[in-house]
């Protein structure tokens, strides 16, 4: 077991199961995309542990779904993007920086809390990987709709460590 999945385990959080969606979802041709010493993340949406997708569903800053709710969604797309990762590396400390990540938040109109909602993914990143290595440039935006009415979906891109 590697270091980041040491922490998680500390946590008490769980790495979901590869995600198992409606038949009448389309999603990404690949999660995660290797080029080079970049991997290239899709967006992903919050997920249960057994892989199926999590909610609340709906608009964050409605009676639907609170900034709270926002916030732990914003956690398991986080969790749901490490599983990516793991299945695509091998090993979660293969990450050598985040470098960028993009939250799209599903708002209600005149909704300003997005960067309360995305800090569910920054604080589970930087609580795992630390300063020096979950520091990244982030951007948090309001969105009319995401697919399936998820209140987020997150995408990143990632530097990996070269195989030794």
């Amino acid at each position: 077991m590697d270091q980041i999945e040491s922490k998680l385990n500390s946590l008490g959080l769980k790495i979901p199961q590869p995600l198992k969606v409606p038949s009448d979802v389309k999603t990404p041709s690949v999660w995660v995309r290797l080029r080079g010493d970049k991997a290239y993340i899709s967006g992903h949406g919050p997920q249960n542990h057994d892989g199926s997708v999590a909610g609340p569903y709906g608009k964050v800053g409605t009676n639907d779904v609170s900034v709270e709710q926002g916030y732990e969604s914003a956690k398991l797309a986080g969790l749901s993007i490490l599983g990516s990762l793991k299945r695509e590396l091998g090993r979660l400390d293969k990450v050598a920086a985040w470098l960028q990540v993009r939250v799209m938040i599903n708002t209600a109109e005149g909704f300003t809390k997005t960067a309360d909602v995305a800090d569910g993914f920054s604080d589970l990143i930087l609580t795992l990987y630390g300063r020096e290595v979950g520091t990244h440039a982030r951007s948090a935006i309001g969105v009319q709709a995401l697919p399936v009415n998820l209140p987020v979906i997150i995408d990143a891109l990632v530097e990996i460590m070269p195989d030794t």
